[in-house]
């Protein structure tokens, strides 16, 4: 071999072992860390969930002009007529999806009560409807919807004495609005579905906001912030004023809207009986790491419920009088007592 070309042979070699080497030394990168998932964010499309169904939906109807103005129903199976579960959703009127009804509904099938999912206009939707004040609307769908159950009882083989709504958070607060609300039918409508009752035989709802009024909320828990949205009222950045502080501010000026759509404000002793479940124990007057789930909301929605000698059961850990451990628990017991 040419010694100049030998040469070049050998450089070349040595060049390649060293970059070898050096590449060989340098660490490993790190393993990427795993992205938590994307917070599910309701796009306006109501078969868009935020985890599957457990089973599929036996029935799927509109019960209203709006796309998310639908029930999923659900029949157990039965030769005489069964009781209803009635869920409506969490998500702060906003989010959320029926998806979140897998955690009831094999058990109420199994005891042999059919269960309806509901989906409805968001706080979102209702103030492009026009609906004031927002909460209206995802209020009254609900109560539209369980007319439209009502009036699909033959076909359905639904019991439509034996009905129980359920929900956690927002879907909760909606429950026992509908729970403490006067009777919503209007027995001369035109309209059949009008005509049918909005009353229910109990509601188990889960970790739910009993009050919109700001000023209890604050009492009950210093940190609290949710509810402003209901109202459609929203905080001035440039004043540095939150929307809860707007909210507080505006407490008086919408104060017949709090006595309409706030759940404390319409308990009375002749309405059903409601079992309310949180899972964390209360801590009245403090700040609480989730102020729009404290069990807080519980203490005092219970104690007005003893005072006025409505029915009311309230659950969380280390609770005492507990009857019945869970919402599937309570809803069994009043709409099927006869499993006993």
């Amino acid at each position: 071999m040419n010694p100049l070309l030998a040469s070049v042979v050998a450089l070349s070699l040595g060049a390649a072992s060293l970059l070898a080497a050096d590449t060989s030394a340098k660490p490993k990168a790190k393993a990427e860390t795993p992205k938590a998932p994307a917070r599910f964010v309701n796009d306006g499309n109501p078969e868009h969930l935020k985890a599957p169904l457990a089973l599929p939906a036996e029935e799927n109807v509109s019960y209203g002009p709006h796309k998310m103005q639908v029930i999923y129903f659900w029949r157990a199976k039965s030769d005489k007529p069964t009781p209803l579960l009635f869920y409506i959703h969490g998500g702060g009127w906003a989010n959320g999806d029926r998806s979140s009804v897998n955690g009831m509904l094999k058990e109420a099938l199994a005891a042999g009560i059919s269960v309806a999912s509901i989906e409805y206009r968001t706080i979102k939707d209702s103030t492009a409807d026009g609906v004031v004040p927002p909460v209206k609307g995802p209020m009254l769908d609900c109560a539209r919807a369980l007319q439209f159950c009502r009036s699909k009882a033959k076909e359905w083989n639904l019991d439509k004495t034996k009905v129980g709504a359920a929900g956690g958070s927002a879907g909760a607060c909606t429950s026992l609005w509908l729970a403490f609300h006067d009777d919503l039918a209007d027995p001369n409508n035109a309209d059949p579905i009008a005509r049918e009752s909005t009353r229910l035989t109990c509601a188990a709802v889960q970790v739910p906001q009993t009050s919109l009024d700001p000023k209890q909320m604050r009492d009950w828990t210093p940190n609290s912030g949710y509810g402003s949205h209901a109202f459609g009222i929203v905080g001035d950045a440039k004043k540095k004023q939150s929307n809860f502080d707007a909210f507080y501010e505006a407490r008086e000026k919408i104060m017949p809207w709090i006595k309409e759509y706030s759940p404390y404000e319409l308990v009375t002793r002749d309405d059903p009986p409601v079992g309310l479940f949180f899972g964390t124990v209360p801590n009245l007057g403090k700040v609480e790491k989730d102020a729009t789930h404290t069990a807080n909301f519980g203490v005092k929605l219970k104690e007005h419920c003893d005072e006025i000698k409505a029915p009311c059961e309230l659950v969380y850990p280390g609770a005492p009088n507990v009857v019945h451990a869970t919402p599937n628990d309570y809803i069994k017991a009043h709409l099927r007592p006869e499993l006993k």
